[in-house]
């Protein structure tokens, strides 16, 4: 099939090329013609020039008709070895093309860390990390916040023009506004390697402060029409995300014919997830922690809807996942954290396998020189973690009557994704974690 390919396109180059080389002679014949017979009209052209270029257009047609049957045919296998032949991961084998990645999350699942597997793939990945933060900013402060239909929408087209490299639909949710394309507010900018990179580093501007700066060296304000241009030039690209909640409003997008979409969404224990998050969010989550203190949490509190809210959303995007239905089949993956803790490396070789890309010496250098860090180094935003501790580690930050809690409105999530409620009572912190959660995801 590959040899078909090759002949084929070799073919179709060389039929270019000699259609290119006569349309110039037969320029330059028909000027020197016109030259030494000045008195011919235009009613009586000279029609060499006409015949070599229908004869390879003529050739040409039944060049690309065999093509496009060739297209059918392979279309046709690939269909079936899709019915047929899934590789052991029950995910896609290789292949080449651009691939666009979308990192699935809620906050405090590890998101940031698993984005780094992709933000150090090497110089052919582009990665933007949290670009829907200003979409959700500007999106809270206006009534299309109440209404989650209309701000599913908004995500997922600006993911679109993303994964399109057009930054466009992105600007207009940046504040201030970016002035011909440039901006010193672009959230989170080092957290992208894309966006430091020197094809990207526009000139320091005198007293033009940028919060989120390159920290791999000195650039100015980013030019998003360089970082257009720096993001078509790369083979693959990846987006890691908090803030899609809904699985089934990305459908259009994994659908768009333009685009080669793997969604990988990263779970985590709902009990580890509060327990990170009042620790992370303090402020925020100041009632939970009162109820830390008395131990008396009244479950018709919004605070617990909005975690049965929050439990449900990540189940019912999962559900959907796992039933494969046509449009996502074998374009999603769910990944837990606790697992990915355990076992970095496999679990990134796992999902560079779902994606269809390579998984590059400089991915694995980084799990490797980041997974075994020291506890100074561990901070709550740090991408440097000592991984076979931070599956455990909430068990000592959070009593056993919020555990409980959780698990109560958590229980079908926990359930699905293989965490076991412990009911036994006491401290969390002598309990072994495989009383806690099954290893391996069924």
């Amino acid at each position: 099939m590959k040899t078909k390919y090759a002949i084929v396109f070799i073919c179709i180059v060389a039929l270019v090329i000699i259609e290119k080389e006569s349309n110039i002679l037969s320029r330059v014949s028909d000027k020197l013609t016109q030259r030494q017979i000045p008195q011919q009209t235009p009613q009586t052209p000279l029609d060499n020039s006409n015949t070599t270029q229908n004869g390879s257009l003529a050739m040409l047609k039944i060049l690309l008709s065999k093509l496009t049957g060739a297209m059918v045919n392979y279309s046709s296998m690939s269909e079936e070895q899709e019915d047929q032949d899934p590789d052991d991961s029950g995910a896609y084998s290789f292949s080449g093309g651009r691939k666009h990645i979308l990192l699935m999350a809620t906050t405090r699942t590890g998101s940031s860390f698993v984005g780094e597997f992709f933000n150090q793939h090497g110089g052919n990945m582009f990665y933007l990390f949290e670009p829907l933060w200003h979409v959700e900013r500007m999106l809270t402060a206006a009534s299309e916040a109440n209404n989650g239909t209309v701000s599913a929408g908004i995500y997922r087209d600006v993911l679109q023009g993303l994964f399109l490299c057009d930054f466009s639909p992105l600007e207009k949710f940046i504040s201030p506004p970016p002035q011909d394309h440039v901006t010193p507010a672009l959230f989170r900018r080092e957290s992208s390697l894309s966006l430091c990179e020197e094809s990207v580093c526009s000139p320091v501007i005198k007293d033009v402060f940028e919060r989120y700066h390159c920290k791999t060296r000195r650039c100015g304000p980013v030019n998003l029409t360089l970082a257009s241009e720096s993001c078509l030039s790369k083979q693959h690209h990846a987006i890691k995300t908090v803030r899609v909640h809904q699985l089934e409003t990305l459908q259009p997008l994994v659908e768009d014919p333009r685009l080669d979409v793997r969604v990988i969404q990263l779970v985590r224990d709902p009990r580890a997830i509060l327990a990170s998050r009042m620790v992370a969010f303090s402020s925020k989550y100041r009632t939970w922690k009162a109820w830390a203190q008395d131990g008396q949490v009244p479950e018709d509190d919004e605070e617990v809807k909005r975690l049965r809210g929050n439990c449900d959303q990540i189940r019912l995007s999962a559900e959907v996942g796992l039933r494969q239905p046509r449009w996502l089949r074998r374009r999603y993956m769910l990944v837990r954290y606790e697992d990915i803790a355990r076992y970095p490396m496999q679990k990134a070789e796992e999902m560079y396998r779902f994606t269809g890309i390579p998984f590059s010496p400089q991915a694995r250098e980084w799990i490797l020189r980041n997974t075994q860090t020291t506890r100074e180094a561990s901070g709550i935003y740090s991408t440097q973690k000592n991984s076979s501790e931070q599956a455990e580690k909430w068990r000592f930050n959070i009593p056993f009557t919020l555990a409980q809690v959780v698990q109560r409105v958590c229980g079908p999530t926990m359930e699905l994704f293989g965490y076991r409620v412990y009911d036994a009572g006491g401290s969390l912190c002598q309990v072994h974690p495989v009383l806690l959660y099954k290893f391996v995801l069924d």
